[in-house]
């Protein structure tokens, strides 16, 4: 039995039960958290050996408890888990003493994998002889559609005005099923 606690912070309440059945399942030991106030809290209690931090979050994002994090338990091993992913927020999450980023979704083993509790090796040799799949041009669009539409808050005029397109135009692309 693997006796490391794990400090599962994400406000996705679904996400959070299934990875908390999948690490228990795992020989963890996992402590829950909804958003990063309560993971503050829970730190008075608990010094854990792993974290899986949500990037956005209700109030304060998942960078800020970082820093709180590492000034409490600088050898918390954590992994910045987003919806969200851009290369800015990843650089400033492993400024900031995160180990990796994942972007969602991901399962047990992936963050297990990036928190380097998984036999990586192994992995990396069932998968050499994949091929990485690439996102056509309109999965790549719609990707950085969403990313430009969350930085700006949900507001579609901020976002069309980011991406210098008409407003009018985003709502069009916006309204299609994404590919």
């Amino acid at each position: 039995m693997n006796e490391k606690t794990i400090l599962l912070v994400d406000d996705d309440e679904v996400l959070r039960e299934r990875l908390q059945r999948a690490f228990v399942s795992r020989g963890y030991r996992v402590v829950v958290a909804f958003n990063a106030d309560h993971a503050e809290q829970l730190l008075q209690s608990v010094l854990p050996d792993l974290c899986v931090l949500d990037l956005k979050m209700p109030g304060r994002t998942g960078l800020e408890f970082l820093k709180t994090l590492k000034e409490r338990s600088p050898r918390t091993k954590t992994v910045m888990l987003t919806g969200y992913g851009s290369i800015a927020n990843a650089v400033e999450a492993i400024k900031h003493g995160a180990i990796n980023y994942v972007p969602k979704p991901a399962d047990a083993d992936d963050l297990l994998m990036a928190l380097n509790e998984k036999d990586i090796g192994r992995h990396k040799r069932e998968s050499s002889d994949a091929e990485i799949p690439q996102p056509s041009l309109a999965e790549a669009e719609w990707q950085h559609i969403q990313r430009v539409l969350s930085d700006s808050g949900g507001n579609i005029s901020e976002a069309a005005r980011r991406l210098d397109i008409p407003r009018r135009t985003l709502q069009r692309k916006l309204k299609k099923m994404a590919p």
